[in-house]
């Protein structure tokens, strides 16, 4: 019904940049806020940075002055540029939409969907 499709990983070197983007896409009614995470490898999962419609943002502080979340909402679609990237930025960044309402054949679910992307790899080599 809602698909969330990241893009823009790769590999990049120390103090580099990389940007990406989420598309949200299906029967969406409205999406509020949307998110990126990012799990590196054998760790936890970590919220990165978060902007509700209205443009309002919240990073993680080991992101902050770096990172900037944006979003487009006629487009349904968030990007996170990324500066300065520093080894430990490495790992598999995940969008993601926690309330997400939708249509339910003609109707508005009463229902919201959390919905996550398949995740994109970023890759910081020193």
């Amino acid at each position: 019904q809602v698909q969330l499709v990241e893009s823009g990983g790769g590999l990049v070197q120390a103090v580099g940049s990389l940007r990406l983007s989420c598309a949200a896409s299906g029967r969406i009614v409205n999406v509020n806020t949307m998110a990126w995470y990012r799990q590196a490898p054998g760790k936890q999962r970590e919220l990165v940075a978060e902007i509700t419609s209205g443009g309002r943002t919240n990073y993680a502080g080991s992101v902050k002055g770096r990172f900037t979340i944006s979003r487009d909402n006629a487009k349904n679609t968030i990007y996170l540029q990324m500066n300065s990237l520093k080894p430990e930025d490495t790992g598999t960044y995940h969008c993601n939409a926690p309330r997400v309402q939708y249509y339910s054949g003609s109707y508005v679910s009463e229902r919201s969907l959390e919905v996550w992307g398949q995740g994109t790899l970023a890759t910081v080599s020193s």
